[in-house]
């Protein structure tokens, strides 16, 4: 319940124009428009002849579309993708009006894109105007609206109209219960513990940040090296246990290891003053000694994803500026050291956005999980949010169910001072790449990190792009094997062998300058990455033993696996 307190704090703030625009428009897309709009005013020529072209091109498709009414089977005016699987309804080539609309919006996008191409805007306008254009072309698509969508009109014909009832039902629903966004999964159809995270183990330490599992041996015997899983904060840990047979962690240990994995706490107000260098102390650095002592064990591997790697490269740097080199490899999951390209999550991480963020967070003490998962949604609109416009609200359909997007809606918060430290110093500032990033009392140097490291990226990865993850391996000193994968952010990271999988792969003491050059030069594999990761960590894990004990008497068992910081809403 809102105290009068909390009421006055936000109204005051709504008052305050900077607190209102923080409020309404947090990512700043006022200001870019106002500059793109400054920049017509300047250049209105390309405008025009835009205009002029989408005229000239929609009365050219009318016309086809006409001829086509009265059988012809003539090409329109726009040039269309040759693979839409969003097209695939015969009705879109067939049905002279299905055929006009989808002309129409071909002919929209291209002129769009011309026009806010040849705008002169400063860097951060025209990552938000190229933003905002691809989500325009995205949302105006014919598919998306039931005035111009062949399926809808089957799917409610062949249901004798209960379709839209349903539609309509769903709709009204995740307008009032999801913040008007279409749902992406059915509420209760996967549970942690028992479709998810569903890997034997059990929790052996908890602080108030992390907990850590430590995984039931499937072997009889295992390397003597342990292995830490040291996963990102945004979102739960799982993506790396996601369910039997599509998980890191079940496959790590079947194939022999002893596998502990960092869970962390879904944070409230209370950790809102939490720094990255409480998360570098109290996450993989204590873990690093738990396991060890549990163990017994000189020196741990430590595979580490997105967020978690870059602190577990930081943790790495830490330890080797204090002389300790417990850690004995790192592997790399899609994980950015190098900010200067960070892809399409800058558009969110300029210094207004990173202002007004840190401002909105000053209330609460925390980025609420549903501001983090709405801005991964609409980096992948197509995916994840107008495929669900239709299938639930113009189809009438519950969405199918779909472990890796239950793991998705499973968003957490993040602590109001870690989150805006960590945009400031590595979006913005690029610190860690520059040599510049203290943390815990130390400088941390890329250079520094001379464990042999697995570094493996996604050709498809829309977060941590590919080329962005290679420049930052590339500055580590010492010798890493670069794997590219032929998938995504998240299918990189849960990729079981398939007869779809494939990565290119080469391994330097030194990595080419030129991130195209090496792809070129790859050699390619038609396997997934983590049959080729297992025989190289393999032989970084030492000789064969009996296995551990779970716990030991300084760190007793505590509960069963998942634990209860998973479970945190």
């Amino acid at each position: 319940m809102t105290t009068a307190a909390e009421a006055t704090a936000a109204l005051r703030d709504l008052l305050d124009p900077r607190g209102f625009a923080a409020a309404v428009d947090p990512v700043g897309f006022a200001g870019a428009l106002g500059e793109a709009g400054r920049a017509l005013v300047r250049r209105p020529l390309p405008v025009a002849k835009g205009l002029l072209g989408l005229t000239t091109g929609s009365a050219r498709a009318a016309g086809t579309a006409l001829l086509r009414g009265l059988g012809s089977h003539g090409a329109g005016p726009a040039a269309l993708p040759e693979k839409d699987r969003r097209y695939a309804d015969p009705a879109w080539d067939g049905n002279p009006y299905y055929f006009l609309m989808r002309q129409q919006h071909a002919l929209f996008a291209e002129q769009l894109r011309t026009v806010a191409g040849g705008l002169q805007l400063g860097p951060v306008a025209r990552r938000k105007i190229d933003f905002l254009v691809e989500q325009s072309i995205e949302a105006a698509s014919p598919v998306n609206w039931p005035w111009s969508n062949p399926a809808m009109l089957k799917k409610a014909l062949e249901t004798g109209g209960q379709s839209l009832v349903r539609g309509a039902r769903n709709a009204l629903r995740d307008l009032a219960t999801n913040r008007g966004m279409p749902r992406q999964t059915t509420p209760g159809q996967f549970e942690p513990g028992r479709d998810l995270a569903a890997t034997p183990g059990t929790v052996v330490f908890r602080n108030r940040l992390i907990e850590l599992i430590q995984y039931a041996p499937q072997t009889e015997q295992v390397y003597e090296v342990p292995l830490l899983l040291s996963p990102p904060w945004i979102n739960k840990y799982y993506i790396m246990d996601l369910a039997p047979g599509k998980s890191l962690v079940e496959w790590a240990v079947q194939h022999g290891h002893t596998v502990f994995v960092i869970s962390y706490r879904n944070p409230d107000e209370t950790l809102r003053d939490l720094t990255m260098s409480d998360y570098l102390r109290e996450g993989p650095l204590e873990a690093l000694g738990v396991v060890q002592q549990v163990t017994g064990a000189e020196k741990v591997n430590v595979a580490a994803l997105c967020l978690g790697g870059t602190l577990a490269t930081a943790a790495a740097s830490w330890l080797a500026a204090r002389g300790d080199d417990r850690i004995n490899s790192l592997t790399l999951m899609n994980t950015l050291l190098d900010f200067t390209e960070p892809g399409m999550l800058g558009v969110f991480t300029d210094d207004a956005t990173v202002d007004r963020m840190e401002r909105s967070m000053s209330r609460r003490g925390y980025l609420p999980a549903e501001s983090m998962k709405t801005t991964f949604d609409l980096l992948r609109v197509n995916d994840l949010v107008w495929n669900y416009v239709i299938n639930d609200w113009l189809l009438g359909e519950d969405p199918a169910a779909f472990d890796m997007l239950a793991w998705n809606a499973d968003s957490t918060r993040m602590p109001a001072a870690m989150q805006t430290e960590y945009l400031r110093t590595l979006y913005l500032q690029n610190q860690f790449a520059e040599g510049k990033l203290e943390l815990a009392g130390e400088r941390l140097d890329l250079t520094s990190v001379r464990q042999d490291t697995y570094v493996v990226s996604a050709e498809g990865d829309h977060i941590a792009p590919w080329k962005s993850v290679y420049a930052g391996a590339a500055k580590l000193g010492g010798t890493v094997r670069f794997v590219l994968s032929n998938a995504g952010h998240i299918a990189g990271v849960v990729n079981p062998p398939s007869a779809k999988s494939r990565h290119w792969y080469g391994e330097a003491e030194h990595l080419p300058a030129d991130p195209q050059g090496w792809r070129d030069d790859a050699g390619e594999h038609k396997a997934s990455w983590w049959e080729d990761w297992t025989p190289w960590i393999g032989e970084r894990a030492g000789e064969q033993r009996t296995p551990p004990p779970i716990g030991s008497e300084v760190y007793p068992p505590l509960q069963d696996a998942p634990g209860s910081y998973v479970l945190g809403a």
